[in-house]
């Protein structure tokens, strides 16, 4: 199978694919206009062009590179091998490559071109007029056979029928469901979303798994900020093609906190239905309604920052609400509520690389890449400093642009002492949703024990009476903290906030806070004190 990455490579929206003699003034041109009117990049071959007995390098390349295919399948179709070897490749990168292909019927019966009857049949003895046909047809019985699969294949797509009236209407159709499916088309690179090709690649090959029926939950997970909505908006464009409606849910958490579940379900239910659905009684009516609604549709739904188990059983209840072939892509800091729904795969998004951070901070911080040379040194403090954490670079970046070096480097030193509000803001909700003892022992790891052994950790931890076996448990799971080899660890940014939530108990009075790991905070508490005494 070929790589999401090979798929995301589009010279072209649409590949034409067509009997020039029979369709050109009656359709084809007026809907080769019609598309680049609406700027919808179009390939059709020149028809002034030599045609060889094979097809030519080129052609096959331009049939690679577009996103998808309009097949006009007309009377004399058939009698053309170029036409049939470029329908073959079609098929071929339809399979391989993900591309859609659109057949359009002009004045022929789909069941002729099903079962090569009528001006469809081909023969050994073919009655085509063109002596290249009889030639192929006599002797080359394997190109033969792969014409009759693609005409078979073709044909059990669904695409348009035209048997009588003006095009015009039919090339409307056409125009509109191009577009509709071409709106995400702009990459994720092109939306400054960097390092998204190897993580398309892996979620797409083994997680989304399109070769698989049925229909698949697929969740990705982990800590607040690492770019999990951004991957999910990626795969999302990526592959939106090939479902029959897709429908992208953001901020699930905060959007039914402030609105409610039922909300949720009328959006869901009027971008998959295309319709305004609104009025839904209760949340438990609009569960039933996406069961009853879309369990015949094949679609794609991004059910985004979930946090609460309900959200989903309310959204996305079961797989037979759904139709065959179906993708469910859920994103959350909560791997546990992902087991708990029982989805397929799940996907741990991880931060970015040195390469990519530098990429990403740059165009927040420059508009281009690479950065100055001049900067390049303050560039990589940033990077050390944000961890691989997208958050941390798209808001430092932009904090930063257009400010000198100097002023770059007195950012940096403040960072030492004082983290940036807008990146505790959003870490911060992990912890408000702990319950208080989970909140208790995420503030002993990040003050004493990161890095420390599990089980001596476990034991301390015991005799507070926090119940930290379950406790770990559970932060480890909403990516507040990671195990390995039994040592405690987590992300810097993730410590800053466990250190900065203890510094607000007393901003300007260590002593009156809960925890002491400063060793400076600690020396002037205890001169202090000793003093007093």
């Amino acid at each position: 199978m070929a790589s999401a990455s090979s798929r995301r490579q589009w010279k072209y929206d649409v590949f034409l694919n067509f009997r020039g003699e029979d369709t050109r003034y009656g359709i084809t041109d007026h809907l080769y206009t019609a598309l680049a009117q609406r700027g919808i990049i179009t390939f059709r071959d020149d028809p002034y062009l030599d045609r060889g007995k094979s097809i030519r390098p080129a052609l096959l390349a331009a049939i690679e590179e577009s996103r998808c295919a309009i097949v006009i399948l007309s009377r004399n179709y058939a009698s053309s091998s170029w036409c049939l070897d470029e329908l073959v490749k079609i098929i071929q990168c339809m399979k391989d490559m993900g591309q859609q292909v659109l057949p359009v019927f002009f004045w022929v019966d789909p069941s002729d071109v099903r079962h090569q009857t009528g001006s469809f049949e081909l023969k050994r003895k073919t009655q085509v007029e063109v002596t290249e046909h009889e030639e192929v047809h006599g002797k080359n019985e394997n190109r033969l056979n792969a014409w009759r699969a693609a005409l078979t294949e073709v044909a059990n797509l669904s695409g348009w029928d035209f048997t009588g009236g003006y095009p015009t209407n039919l090339i409307d159709e056409i125009v509109n469901h191009i577009l509709k499916k071409s709106v995400y088309t702009s990459s994720s690179v092109d939306k400054g979303f960097i390092g998204m090709n190897s993580r398309i690649d892996d979620l797409f090959s083994n997680y989304i798994c399109p070769r698989l029926g049925g229909v698949r939950f697929i969740g990705i997970h982990g800590m607040r900020g690492i770019g999990k909505t951004t991957l999910a908006r990626a795969i999302h464009d990526e592959i939106c093609q090939d479902f029959d409606r897709t429908c992208f849910l953001s901020n699930v958490r905060e959007m039914s906190k402030k609105n409610g579940l039922v909300s949720l379900q009328e959006k869901l239910l009027s971008r998959i239905l295309v319709a305004k659905i609104e009025n839904i009684d209760d949340e438990y009516t609009g569960a039933a309604m996406i069961e009853r609604q879309l369990c015949r549709i094949k679609v794609l739904v991004v059910i985004d920052d979930v946090d609460q188990l309900t959200q989903l059983e309310k959204l996305a209840g079961s797989r037979n609400w759904f139709g065959p072939g179906t993708r469910i892509i859920i994103t959350t800091t909560d791997f546990q509520l992902l087991k708990a729904h029982d989805v397929d795969a799940t996907y741990k998004a991880n931060g970015l690389n040195c390469d990519e951070a530098l990429q990403l901070l740059s165009l927040k911080a420059f508009k281009k890449c690479p950065p100055p040379e001049d900067y390049l040194h303050l560039c990589y403090d940033i990077i050390g400093y944000a961890q691989g954490l997208p958050l941390a670079l798209v808001v430092l970046g932009s904090f930063l642009f257009g400010r000198s070096a100097d002023k770059w480097a007195s950012a940096i030193d403040r960072l030492k002492n004082t983290p940036d509000k807008r990146i505790i803001e959003v870490l911060r909700i992990s912890f408000d949703g702990l319950d208080e003892k989970d909140q208790e022992i995420f503030l002993h790891i990040a003050c004493f024990y990161k890095g420390k052994d599990k089980d001596r950790v476990t034991q301390i931890l015991d005799y507070c009476q926090l119940d930290p076996v379950i406790g770990s448990d559970v932060l480890a799971d909403r990516s507040l903290i990671s195990i390995s080899n039994n040592e405690l660890s987590m992300h810097d940014l993730l410590q800053e906030l466990g250190w900065e939530i203890v510094r607000e108990q007393s901003p300007k009075e260590p002593g009156k806070r809960s925890r002491l790991w400063s060793h400076e905070d600690i020396n002037n508490v205890l001169k202090k004190n000793k003093v007093r005494v």
